[in-house]
């Protein structure tokens, strides 16, 4: 925060992940992780708001994106096009999440365009936390 008083306005983006908004019996931790990510970016957001810092702070969270991180879920749905085919059942799109979707989301919150957002959640979501 010091560093960010002085070099004033800025934006800070905490990467998140919609299960930090979705709860699934099988990943308490991360659940409980990626949860806290939303809650302190919008604790940050008030702090620095209150304390009249020209600093924005939100939260992005995305669903199942086409990186490493997926490739366990992956396997367990039978690997490779099955794996991905059982994974995009659950997003209403029908597809996996691409890096550029979630990195022109965090283009948008690092820009002046975003000014006026502060304590804000990002869903990249394909539309899976609306069911």
């Amino acid at each position: 925060m010091p560093y960010l008083k002085d070099n004033q306005p800025g934006s800070i983006i905490n990467i998140s992940s919609v299960a930090g908004i979705i709860a699934d019996g099988n990943m308490v931790a991360y659940n409980a992780a990626k949860s806290a990510v939303w809650m302190m970016s919008k604790s940050i957001a008030l702090h620095c708001a209150r304390s009249g810092y020209d600093i924005r702070c939100n939260s992005v969270h995305p669903v199942f994106t086409r990186t490493p991180i997926i490739d366990p879920l992956l396997a367990l749905g039978g690997g490779g096009e099955e794996g991905e085919r059982r994974l995009v059942r659950q997003i209403p799109l029908q597809r996996l999440g691409e890096p550029e979707d979630v990195g022109y989301c965090i283009l948008y919150l690092a820009s002046d365009e975003s000014r006026f957002v502060t304590a804000s959640e990002f869903k990249i979501d394909g539309g899976i936390t609306a069911q």
